[in-house]
C-alpha cells in the first residue's frame, strides 16, 4: 500500500517475493527521478507490501531484542522506511524478508495462541472430544441422528456414495465450527451424510482402533473358539481410551440398527464390516498383507456387530 503526497492510496498486491522487489526498485527509481523540490525530505516515504490474507502489520522487523508478534499463518507483511537520502538496496530488502519468514511462529504456537482453531476434520479424536467437553464428537452424534431418521430403510445406506462436492461442502462447514444444522435442504441426500461421517473416520491421524491394538484385535479375530474370541475382543475393547470406547459404542450401536433394517436397505453385518472395516482400523505401517489384513478389518467389525451386547454389555453379560 502506497501513499502519496497528495494523499492518493494505492494497493499493489502479488503471492511472488521477486515481483514485489521489482515494483520496489521501480517506485524508488521514479521518486529518485522526481525533481529535489518535489521530493519527501522531512520524513521517511513508507511502503507497506501485504498479502490480502494479511490480519496484523509488523511495525518493526529489525529490532533484534524485540520478540516478533504472532501473525496469521498465511500473512506476510512488512514494512520498509525509505526516503530520497536513504540507499536502500535489493539485498536490505531480501535479508528483511529472510529474517520475518524465519521468526514466524510455528503452527503448535498459533493454535495455542487461539490464532489458529483445531479443525474437526483430521484432528485426533481425542482432542476434538477435549475441546468439546465431550467423549464422543459431536458431528458424530449429529450423522447418526440424521441418519436414523431418515435413512434406515434407504437401499445401500453406508454403501452408496454420495456427491463429493457436497460432501466436501459440509466437511468445510463443519470445519469452520459454523452452526450445522442437517436437516437444512443442502444435506437432503442422506448419502452425503453418511458419505461424511466415513470421512471423519477416515481423516483420523489415528483411526478409532488405535495402531497399537491392531495386531491384537487381528489376534484376536483368528481365534478359533467362538466364546473365547468375543471375550478376547471385548477385553481389548474395554482397554481402548475413554473417546474411542465411547465413540465406537455409539457407532456400533447405530450400525446394529441399519443392520436390523437389512431386508429393506440390503446392508447386512458382512456388508457393514467391508464398508467400516478398513475405515475404522488399519494397520500404522502397511506391508504386504494388504488383503490378508483387508479381510480380518473386515471380520472384527462384523463380528462386533453381531456380538455387539456381549462385547459392549457389563461384565455380567
Amino acid at each position: 500500500q502506497i501513499t502519496t503526497v497528495s494523499g492518493n492510496e494505492f494497493l499493489l498486491h502479488s503471492e511472488i517475493d521477486k515481483l514485489i522487489l521489482d515494483w520496489f526498485d521501480a517506485i524508488k527509481n521514479a521518486i529518485d527521478r522526481l525533481p529535489k523540490e518535489q521530493r519527501i525530505t522531512s520524513r521517511n516515504l513508507e511502503f507497506k507490501l501485504r498479502r490480502s490474507s494479511s490480519i496484523e502489520l509488523l511495525n518493526n522487523l529489525d529490532t533484534e531484542s524485540k520478540e516478533p508478534k504472532p501473525e496469521h499463518r498465511k500473512s506476510l507483511i512488512f514494512r520498509l522506511n525509505y526516503s530520497a537520502s536513504d540507499t536502500n538496496d535489493r539485498n536490505r530488502v531480501k535479508s528483511r524478508l529472510k529474517k520475518f519468514i524465519s521468526r514466524r511462529p510455528s503452527l503448535k504456537t498459533l493454535q495455542e495462541k487461539g490464532l489458529i482453531k483445531d479443525q474437526i476434520f483430521g484432528s485426533h479424536l481425542h482432542l476434538v472430544c477435549e475441546h468439546e467437553k465431550s467423549t464422543v464428537p459431536q458431528f458424530v452424534r449429529l450423522c447418526i441422528k440424521a441418519v436414523e431418521r431418515r435413512g434406515l430403510d434407504v437401499d445401500g445406506i453406508y454403501r452408496v456414495s454420495g456427491n463429493l462436492a457436497t460432501i466436501q461442502k459440509l466437511r468445510f462447514v463443519v470445519n469452520q465450527e459454523e452452526k450445522l444444522n442437517l436437516d437444512d435442504s443442502q444435506w437432503e441426500d442422506i448419502h452425503v451424510v453418511t458419505g461424511a461421517l466415513k470421512m471423519f473416520f477416515r481423516e483420523l491421524p489415528e483411526p478409532l482402533f488405535p495402531y497399537c491394538f491392531f495386531e491384537q484385535f487381528v489376534e484376536a479375530i483368528k481365534i478359533q473358539d467362538n466364546t473365547t474370541r468375543i471375550k478376547s475382543i471385548k477385553s481389548l475393547v474395554k482397554k481402548l481410551p475413554r473417546p474411542n470406547y465411547d465413540t465406537m459404542k455409539i457407532l456400533f450401536e447405530h450400525l446394529q440398527k441399519i443392520a436390523a433394517k437389512e431386508s429393506v436397505n440390503l446392508m447386512s453385518t458382512q456388508s457393514l464390516g467391508i464398508v467400516f472395516g478398513p475405515t475404522l482400523l488399519r494397520p500404522e505401517k502397511e506391508t504386504g498383507n494388504m488383503a490378508v489384513h483387508m479381510l480380518y478389518q473386515n471380520q472384527i467389525v462384523e463380528l462386533m456387530l453381531s456380538e455387539y451386547s456381549k462385547i459392549f454389555g457389563s461384565e455380567e453379560d
